[in-house]
């Protein structure tokens, strides 16, 4: 119960156990996780009464986190016993579309003995597959953007010219045409680029920084993109990339908020300019079981990672504009 800050009262207690049964989940479906098992363990040296109130509690926290048909309600619950404005958390306006709130509970052995995120060079085809291809462990590949022109070449100037007014990328009403506007204003592309060049080059200190990706479903602007980049050396070729490809762009101190994404294989970020951190967490059920991890990709470098299992966070660090471009690849 370290995470509320206090604990919870009983008859809070009750309010959280009604919503739950209304959820449709029962204690049993969770009982068995070995997060839950190892909780109910840490209860047993308590009293009796307050053995049970700190498993349920458990239990009802991860019912809440895992989700189900009133996930928003619950997180708007929790944040109201918390005694924070649930107007302004992230994750209880919507959740979006890259989340899939009735995903099925992560296998903890997958993550338990990941303790970093690998750091590697020279990384041949064979190791990639082996160590990080479909597993659970992040690396971030140093050299991983050889031969490419982008650090030289994008800006958001450069967008700016090939997204131009006839773009179908601008228009993110197009279903394949998406577009995140995280903690910003902008309703599609058309409006970010058509802000003032302080802000959008975070000069403008009085200006509300942002941080914005959306998917390059323009083929014009793809085939220009992709003169300047290719697919990463130690991805082997019989691996299948996404014609889709992803841009994600900001000022430093920004970025964004912790999610978890819902796309079908795993993916590759390369830092084409800027410094970003990411901070990844385990899913809800894995909470107790696997760590949580930290990496900064500097310029020229790729992470690589399973997004539909670690949740992430991103930040801008240092004082040049962040952009990053990525895909998917079976």
């Amino acid at each position: 119960m370290a995470a509320v800050g206090r604990k919870l009262s009983r008859e809070e207690l009750a309010e959280l156990v009604s919503l739950a049964l209304r959820c449709g989940l029962s204690q049993r479906d969770i009982a068995g996780l070995p997060s839950v098992q190892k909780l109910l363990g840490r209860s047993r040296s308590g009293s009796g009464a307050w053995r049970g109130l700190h498993a349920s509690a458990a239990l009802l926290l991860l019912v809440l986190l895992l989700g189900g048909p009133l996930l928003q309600p619950g997180l708007r619950l929790w944040f109201w016993l918390r005694g924070l404005p649930p107007h302004t958390q992230m994750c209880a306006l919507g959740l979006g579309g890259l989340h899939n709130p009735f995903r099925r509970p992560l296998d903890c052995r997958v993550c338990r003995n990941i303790t970093g995120v690998d750091r590697r060079s020279n990384l041949s085809h064979e190791e990639f597959l082996r160590a990080y291809a479909y597993s659970m462990q992040p690396v971030v590949v140093e050299d991983g953007q050889r031969n490419w022109s982008a650090r030289e070449v994008f800006s958001f100037e450069f967008f700016t010219r090939i997204y131009d007014n006839e773009s179908r990328a601008l228009d993110s009403s197009a279903s394949e045409c998406q577009f995140f506007p995280y903690d910003t204003e902008f309703v599609n592309l058309g409006d970010v680029f058509s802000m003032e060049a302080g802000r959008a080059a975070g000069m403008d200190s009085k200006a509300k920084p942002w941080y914005i990706g959306w998917s390059n479903c323009d083929s014009s602007a793809a085939s220009i993109l992709r003169q300047h980049y290719k697919r990463p050396y130690f991805i082997p070729a019989i691996s299948e990339s996404s014609k889709m490809d992803w841009i994600f762009m900001g000022v430093p101190g920004h970025g964004a908020h912790m999610h978890i994404d819902d796309v079908d294989n795993p993916s590759w970020q390369a830092q084409i300019k800027g410094i970003k951190h990411w901070k990844l967490e385990p899913p809800a059920e894995c909470y107790y079981e696997c760590s949580s991890l930290e990496a900064i990709v500097y310029p020229g470098q790729i992470i690589v990672l399973d997004t539909n299992k670690w949740f992430h966070e991103t930040h801008i660090l240092g004082e040049e504009l962040s952009i990053t471009i990525g895909s998917e690849y079976d």
